[in-house]
């Protein structure tokens, strides 16, 4: 069976290779210096943040303290909706992965430590595209019950004539994506306990031990606990969850980086260097750090693939703008800082050069950052305390991530029909794939087949997507320049068309 599925799994790389490597798969094409490593995907999405950024009048710098100050002082309305506060841990809970912890380490593996510099350079563009979806997101968003929807099936309905089959298509577009991500994000958790329980017990747990079974118990319980509460109990869950998560993670590699100090200046001349002349042992090409630090970073933060719509949509913010606004800041907490400070560990560490390339470039994601980690606090009591934080990290990491494609899988549910069944058949078809997630690692397979089917479902979501954010941007542009107007009073006539929620609102 498991072979079966791998060999499905293989298919879908093999999709996304192609979607992912056009044109570089062309030989013209590659031979281009620099630009002919780079995928038409990744030219697409930076090119189009630069674009925003600069027709937005970098609205990403300009209004980054005032989002900050609707975070910290903005309080929940009683009745529709959620907080812009509950909104953003909620779309950090997905953004905010163990991608941050295995992704860059794979980025910075392949590209060397320049590839975080271009990680950099695509995320302060990605705020501008992240910008724009949220803010389509608000401006589109629907009332239903106590709750608002939105996102990319709504606004992507609207703006293709209201057919209804639209709308039904983008959400079960975003239903087969998030079910295509979940597996992968099941295994993560049961990684993160298997390294938890390691650490505790200094003993390694076997595969398909009764341990791992009463972990895998206990994740369902709590994860159904979770969703069958709907979007307010889940939202609730990420609001004590990521910020825990988010400041041990940064107190923890702050303490790695302040007991390494002296390597400080070091670390940013490596990667601002490198990221124009990059080692040998790392490709040795400009095109390869380049390429790998930006897809990183769009794959981290998500821009541009209008999978975190939905929790900016759901939000009671007073104009669409404030909440893109705070979706841009997402971006800038996901790149800037913790996939920084993952960076910080695996430059700093050092292991590729203290251990030898050959032997590091041998070991897994989480091998190599657990082995910087040792570069950095040596291999007593105090390393060992660090790997349990770092393991309880990537665990939550993991499990809020989960949280977050699932009740983002049931918002375009209740999209597609509100009939409590369905939603309930969702639900459960979303628990079936976790628990086969988790199987897989019981049973001691491998990620890679898993992490295959996000890769693809990734790319699916950019291509549906990143149309959507051109033909919608004149109605962006003028939501924008009624936010920055000294009315700020946002309703119909602004944009052209009907937008019932924001009448109701403002009249």
């Amino acid at each position: 069976m498991y072979e079966l599925i791998g060999s499905i799994c293989a298919v879908f790389q093999t999709m996304a290779d192609l979607v992912w490597g056009f044109p570089t798969n062309l030989e013209w094409y590659a031979s281009l210096p620099i630009i002919g490593e780079l995928p038409l995907v990744i030219i697409l999405l930076v090119g189009s943040g630069v674009y925003f950024t600069l027709n937005l009048r970098f609205v990403q710098i300009k209004y980054f303290r005032y989002g900050l100050n609707i975070l910290i002082s903005r309080q929940h309305k009683s009745g529709q909706g959620i907080s812009p506060l509950a909104s953003f841990f909620l779309s950090t809970a997905m953004r905010v992965g163990p991608g941050n912890i295995l992704g860059v380490t794979g980025a910075v593996s392949t590209g060397g430590p320049g590839a975080l510099f271009w990680m950099w350079v695509s995320a302060f563009f990605g705020m501008a595209t992240a910008f724009v979806e949220s803010t389509l997101s608000q401006i589109y968003k629907e009332k239903q019950a106590d709750e608002y929807v939105g996102g990319l099936p709504c606004y992507g309905r609207k703006m293709l004539g209201g057919a209804a089959v639209i709308g039904g298509a983008l959400s079960f577009l975003y239903i087969v994506y998030a079910l295509l991500c979940i597996p992968a994000q099941g295994f993560n958790t049961i990684s993160a306990m298997v390294a938890i329980t390691n650490n505790i017990t200094g003993m390694e747990l076997d595969s398909n031990a009764a341990l791992l079974w009463g972990f895998f118990l206990l994740l369902m319980g709590l994860t159904a606990f979770a969703i069958f509460g709907g979007l307010r109990r889940i939202s609730r869950i990420t609001d004590i969850l990521v910020p825990v998560m988010a400041v041990v993670y940064v107190l923890a590699v702050l303490i790695m980086i302040a007991m390494n100090l002296e390597l400080l200046p070091w670390f940013f001349y490596v990667v601002v260097t490198e990221a124009f002349r990059p080692e040998p042992i790392f490709g040795g090409a400009l095109g390869i750090a380049l390429s790998q630090g930006i897809k990183r970073g769009l794959m981290s933060n998500e821009a541009g693939q209008g999978t975190l719509s939905m929790p900016a949509a759901v939000s009671n913010a007073s104009h669409p703008c404030e909440q893109g606004i705070i979706q841009a800041i997402g971006v800038f907490l996901d790149t800037m800082i913790i996939c920084t400070l993952t960076g910080f560990v695996l430059i700093m560490g050092q292991a590729w050069l203290r251990e030898g390339s050959a032997a590091w470039f041998e070991l897994g994601r989480l091998e190599k950052f657990l082995a910087s980690c040792a570069y950095m606090l040596g291999d007593g009591a105090v390393f060992g305390l660090a790997t349990l934080i770092i393991s309880v990290c990537f665990g939550i990491f993991a499990f809020t991530c989960l949280l977050g494609f699932l009740s983002f899988s049931e918002i375009c549910a209740k999209q597609i029909s509100g009939n409590k069944n369905f939603i309930l058949a969702v639900r459960l078809v979303n628990l079936t794939v976790l628990a086969f997630g988790m199987v897989t690692n019981i049973a001691g397979f491998d990620l890679s087949a898993l992490w295959n089917l996000s890769d693809f479902a990734n790319i699916v979501m950019v291509c549906c997507n990143l149309p959507l954010l051109y033909l919608g941007f004149d109605k962006v542009q003028r939501a924008f320049e009624n936010f920055e107007s000294t009315e700020k009073k946002f309703v119909s006539e602004i944009i052209g068309v009907p937008l019932p929620v924001w009448d109701e609102i403002n009249h």
